[in-house]
């Protein structure tokens, strides 16, 4: 019986941590390989907002350093731990499809994905890989009893 519950717990302890995929604003980062276009490989803020099922995400483009930035936007789903996302951006000469995909580990997801640019007649496709965290559950808002 002892050797049993000392099983038990060793197991408990050593399995794999779980996620837990929860409604919040999931914020990170993402790299995107350099373009025939720009001076270099892009960093840049990428956001995943999950609620009520809904899956929705924001990703900055911007093609020069100094430039303004837009933004990308798309939506995804959830199964389970894994995450899909697709979207794309229009800045009229340049545009993109993009689609990233993850699995989620505790409290965070790390994504890649290839973004598809048509610029002059010609198709360009670029990978990039980034990661995205939510909050501390004692963070996040409280939902009210109904």
């Amino acid at each position: 019986m002892r050797m049993g519950l000392i099983a038990v717990s060793c197991f408990a302890i050593a399995g794999p941590a779980l996620a837990e995929v929860q409604d919040a604003v999931y914020r990170g980062t993402m790299v995107c390989d350099k373009l025939p276009f720009t001076h270099s490989a892009m960093r840049e803020a990428f956001e995943v907002t999950i609620a009520d099922g809904k899956v929705s995400y924001k990703h900055v483009v911007r093609l020069q350093a100094l430039a303004e930035s837009t933004v990308e936007q798309g939506t995804g789903i959830i199964e389970g731990q894994d995450i899909t996302l697709i979207g794309g951006w229009d800045g009229g000469n340049y545009r993109y499809k993009a689609s990233y995909r993850g699995t989620f580990v505790r409290r965070s997801a790390r994504l890649k994905g290839k973004q598809i640019w048509a610029s002059g007649g010609k198709d360009v496709t670029r990978a990039c890989a980034g990661s995205i965290k939510r909050p501390f559950k004692v963070f996040l808002p409280r939902k009210q009893a109904r």
